[in-house]
């Protein structure tokens, strides 16, 4: 019997195989453009627990959607493993006028990240072009609601029907989706706040977690809707906005903090897109025509006498 509690687990893609399973290749028009993900901070704020930067973990989820495709990652600052030192060998020539894709691990529109992503191609000289962040995508809600459930803080199931009571007092009974990169993060987390309260049945309301007023308003807010049990929920992967200073605007709010979106197979599908979306600009992917398709095979295919 399906525990109803408990959600499915996720599958990677799977590839088709065989000599026709890309039919449209990308070096039949200028070669492959490398992927590159710029991720916020230096190396160390990037590392988690287990001394793995969040750039290697995303390089290899995104693999699973694109592995004909040269995947690397440069943090934006520090000396270390640094976005210019990724963008390097990465000038265009004439025959190649497109040599990599630049693709932010934030999940909304971040001046600063922006700026400083600008700055590391200008540096390099690489013929690159910049894509979107990461949000504000659908998929973000998704995310959110996993690491929501992990903690237990809300059911890993959706919603289905209207209920006024938490089963236990662990359970939230709102949520703040934190945004951080100013009012187009907020714009942004209110696309996820939106969805994730569709999904959990709660009050779910976005805010600006670095600014101290608008935070202030948010929670008053949820206090005067009878919330007593709330969480911030950071959109954000983690080196954006510190798991400690998260800590102390819960504790100075009197709320629970949530865990940061880290690394995760749908934020890996989403940077996929992102970069198919600049082919897709340029021509590159295109759908096949009848004549690029594999040619069918077996009897009732063959061709009339």
């Amino acid at each position: 019997m399906r525990n109803s509690d408990r959600l499915p687990p996720r599958e990677l893609p799977k590839r088709r195989s065989g000599r026709h399973r890309n039919p449209l290749s990308f070096d039949s028009w200028f070669g492959t453009p490398a992927l590159i993900m710029a991720v916020p901070g230096t190396a160390d704020q990037a590392r988690g627990a287990d001394g793995e930067s969040i750039g290697a973990r995303m390089a290899d989820l995104v693999r699973a959607y694109r592995p004909e495709v040269t995947i690397r990652y440069g943090h934006l600052e520090g000396d270390r493993e640094t976005l210019t030192e990724a963008l390097a060998d990465l000038k265009g020539g004439d025959d190649r006028p497109l040599t990599g894709v630049v693709v932010p691990l934030v999940t909304a529109p971040h001046a600063a990240v922006n700026a400083e992503i600008e700055a590391a191609v200008a540096r390099s000289g690489a013929n690159v072009r910049i894509t979107e962040g990461l949000g504000p995508h659908p998929m973000l809600a998704e995310v959110l609601h996993l690491r929501l459930a992990e903690s237990g803080f809300v059911r890993a199931d959706r919603m289905r029907l209207i209920s006024v009571t938490a089963r236990n007092t662990t359970m939230a009974d709102g949520v703040v989706v934190g945004a951080v990169g100013g009012e187009g993060a907020v714009g942004a987390a209110g696309v996820s706040a939106v969805l994730l309260a569709a999904r959990l049945g709660l009050t779910v309301l976005p805010a600006d977690l670095e600014d101290e007023a608008a935070m202030d308003q948010i929670m008053a807010q949820l206090r005067q809707g009878g919330i007593r049990r709330p969480v911030i929920a950071p959109s954000a992967l983690g080196p954006e906005f510190s798991a400690h200073r998260l800590q102390e605007l819960a504790e100075r709010h009197g709320a629970r903090p949530g865990a940061p979106l880290g690394a995760d197979s749908l934020l890996g599908k989403i940077a996929a897109l992102r970069y198919a979306e600049v082919l897709n600009s340029l021509g590159v992917e295109q759908p096949p025509t009848v004549d690029e398709l594999p040619a069918p095979v077996g009897s009732r295919h063959r061709p009339e006498s």
